[in-house]
């Protein structure tokens, strides 16, 4: 064990140790999200661990922790594979250097339209890709959306890539991002995100990209109120159980637990959806402008050479085409 992993475990068991000084019995299974209490994914694990619950009989209990209570990401992601945290729902990104296959849904323009992530993700290719953690301590149980990412910016819509030239659009601090805007015509800036709103306000940038909940939420909308349906990239995040966790369980209760995974991802869409629709009436309320005519075959055209860097083995292009040769599904 490396320095970090040990500094990692002691995390771990330190945190064991706290939540159960005041327990008997076993303890819970500890389902980690980074999201705040009422966001969609938090929602979704809940229902989870309520089934789970029920449908084990109480055998199998999960508390969930929101709000990044049990650490970043990345630091979830290592407590799971020592088996300090039983459950994660993480964001592809931290998993993009450590299995490679989580990089290809959150290229640019991947995906036709919602319908289509949703259905490969679903099917073959998503299994694929939930399948490649397992090398890595880690059993894939599901994807949750994370929703659409549009350009929005203080005063300019954009229907094509021309439309981009000279914006100076804020990314996360990201290789495939900033490689993403320019290749869609604008200048990227790296901004960590809470200055984004100031960043705005101050003319450092012209506007930035995010899903409608965050572009609601951010209060990005009164700064810049004019929300461009680009839809680049629709990423969805991953449920994933610690390998050592799932092996601990019964086999009936690993088929529980998979089977209720599977199931709440249709729950976390309804309330996704609802949040979306709620979020859109928001901002068109509050004078936001929302710009459907994007040339999105445009801007797609010029991704092959960023596909082509960011996927570059034969494996992950397989995996590339079989994603975007499936049928579109519209939603």
């Amino acid at each position: 064990m490396n320095r970090r992993d040990a500094l990692a475990a002691g995390g771990a068991f330190g945190l064991l140790a706290s939540l159960g000084a005041c327990r008997t019995g076993p303890r819970p299974l500890l389902a980690a999200d980074s999201q705040p209490e009422d966001y969609p994914t938090v929602e979704a694990l809940r229902w989870f661990a309520a089934t789970v619950a029920r449908e084990t009989e109480g055998r199998v209990a999960i508390e969930v922790f929101p709000s990044e209570q049990l650490g970043s990401q990345s630091d979830t992601l290592e407590l799971a594979q020592l088996g300090g945290i039983d459950f994660i729902r993480i964001n592809s990104a931290p998993l993009n250097v450590l299995v490679p296959e989580t990089l290809v849904p959150s290229l640019p323009f991947l995906f036709r339209s919602t319908g289509h992530m949703r259905a490969t993700m679903d099917g073959a290719p998503g299994q694929a890709i939930l399948s490649a953690l397992s090398a890595h301590d880690l059993i894939g149980l599901a994807f949750y959306d994370s929703g659409a990412r549009s350009v929005y910016t203080v005063d300019r819509p954009v229907h094509e890539p021309a439309d981009m030239a000279g914006l100076k659009i804020r990314v996360q601090t990201s290789d495939l991002f900033v490689d993403m805007i320019e290749s869609m015509g604008a200048s990227a800036t790296p901004m960590t995100y809470g200055e984004v709103y100031q960043g705005m306000v101050q003319g450092v940038i012209d506007g930035a990209e995010n899903n409608m909940p965050s572009y609601e939420s951010s209060r990005h909308f009164e700064v810049a109120p004019v929300y461009s349906m680009t839809r680049h990239v629709l990423a969805p995040e991953i449920l994933a159980m610690s390998r050592m966790s799932w092996e601990k369980l019964a086999s009936a209760d690993r088929e529980v637990v998979a089977e209720a995974a599977r199931a709440s991802v249709p729950v976390m869409r309804r309330i996704w959806d609802s949040r979306v629709a709620q979020s859109t009436a928001i901002v068109t309320a509050g004078g936001a402008r929302i710009v459907e005519d994007v040339d999105r075959a445009a801007f797609q055209a010029r991704m092959q050479p960023l596909w082509h860097d960011y996927a570059g083995t034969p494996a992950l292009r397989r995996l590339v085409e079989d994603i975007a040769g499936m049928g579109q599904t519209d939603a």
